[in-house]
């Protein structure tokens, strides 16, 4: 059995580990555009100096060699021909028997002014986009970076740490407004602040200044700002990367491939996982959608309906966040928060359970919080405040002696 993997992200080496113990003696084929393995959530230590190139990685230097995997580094896929079972890249066709498609996502550059053509215009969403930024990012002296996502904040916090004049732009008023509330987005933007980088919240990019080497000069904004810049990094978004399946018989909605609870497709030798099947973009889910797609692919039935996800742990500057489940609440909902000069917390309450958390500073009950929210445990029979209930609020001493969560009430 021949197992072809597009992508060497998280979902995809996963995905090929997993093949090799459950199939010892089949083949393993990785394609992928990148040239070496790099962590995502890295790709900003890699920019200030932090991690090289080794360190970067996140399997063994000899990982290919031992799991006797053949890696085509960096090698573009144009298409897939699924009657015929190959991968098609511009030197040669790839024949499979099982293929597993776990491209990611690639960022997405809106079309205003020269952002799509400049030289110094970049995403960051893989290694080469990561390289580009730290070589550029040598010789500039300000930055703009469009985006106050997670992602735009890596680069800012990286750029910050070589000590650059950054900028960052955002269309929402807030920073981090899909990972963490107003609240917990607000002590990031003063320590952002207080470490030199300036923010133009509520603003729109409506066009830019192109020099005569086509570099992007100044950024406009809609209130007429100019910000004068030599780099400019773009992170509002990313979509699938699936426009290699464009005339294939691959299902698709919007980019995104359409996945069962095998993460098959609809045709039932090729699978997917991670981003590009947009059900969720956090590590820990990629791998496991890359070990019950790979699982299935040898055929140990196994299904993937973990759709939760954290929305996220946000760390800079020292200061910790995770977030779980809502934001903010709905009307009807309660809200319970406390909060101290080291600390922020906020617990969403509907029909007595918990629906969102959220926990700055310290972070040490996460687990706890998140299976509450994860398994929709009612909370409201257990006559303690919220901060006051804990696991033992919720198990029991069975006959092993080992302890069990049950449902209170």
């Amino acid at each position: 059995m021949k197992h072809v993997i597009i992508g060497a992200g998280a979902a995809g080496i996963t995905a090929a580990k997993t093949i090799r113990g459950l199939c010892p003696e089949d083949e393993i084929v990785i394609i992928s555009e990148d040239e070496q393995i790099s962590s995502r959530c890295m790709l900003h230590k890699y920019i200030s100096g932090e991690r090289d190139n080794e360190t970067i990685s996140f399997v063994p230097g000899d990982f290919f060699t031992e799991n006797k995997i053949k890696w085509y580094s960096g090698v573009k896929v144009t298409g897939v021909d699924t009657a015929a079972k190959k991968v098609l890249t511009a030197d040669e066709a790839v024949n499979y028997d099982k293929l597993l498609i776990a491209t990611g996502s690639m960022s997405i550059t809106p079309p205003i002014g020269a952002l799509q053509t400049a030289k110094n215009v970049f995403g960051l969403r893989v290694m080469t986009d990561a390289k580009a930024i730290r070589e550029r990012a040598k010789k500039a002296k300000q930055i703009v970076i469009v985006g106050a996502g997670l992602v735009g904040l890596d680069a800012a916090y990286a750029l910050l740490e070589m000590k650059k004049d950054v900028t960052v732009v955002e269309l929402i008023p807030r920073i981090l407004s899909i990972n963490i509330d107003a609240q917990a987005a607000g002590a990031y933007q003063k320590l952002f602040e207080e470490a030199g980088c300036k923010f133009h919240l509520g603003r729109k990019v409506t066009d830019t200044v192109v020099d005569s080497e086509g570099n992007v000069s100044q950024v406009l904004l809609d209130d007429g700002t100019a910000l004068s810049c030599d780099l400019v990094v773009v992170a509002v978004g990313v979509r699938p990367a699936s426009a290699f399946l464009e005339g294939s018989d691959i299902a698709r909605n919007n980019m995104a491939i359409i996945v069962d609870k095998y993460m098959a497709t609809n045709n039932p030798d090729v699978y997917v996982a991670g981003d590009v099947a947009g059900l969720s973009g956090i590590w820990p889910n990629a791998m496991r959608q890359g070990y019950i797609a790979a699982s299935n692919m040898c055929g140990d039935s196994k299904t993937y309906d973990d759709t939760f996800a954290i929305k996220n742990t946000v760390n800079f500057f020292g200061l910790v966040t995770l977030s779980v489940g809502m934001l903010d609440p709905a009307d009807g909902d309660s809200v319970v928060m406390r909060e101290d000069r080291n600390s922020y917390q906020k617990v969403i309450i509907r029909d007595g359970c918990i629906k969102g958390v959220i926990l700055q500073g310290d972070i040490s009950n996460g687990g706890f919080w998140q299976y509450l929210i994860k398994n929709s445990i009612k909370i409201d029979a257990i006559k303690k405040p919220v901060w006051k209930i804990s696991y033992a609020d919720f198990c029991t001493l069975d006959e092993s002696g080992e302890y069990r969560w049950t449902v209170a009430g």
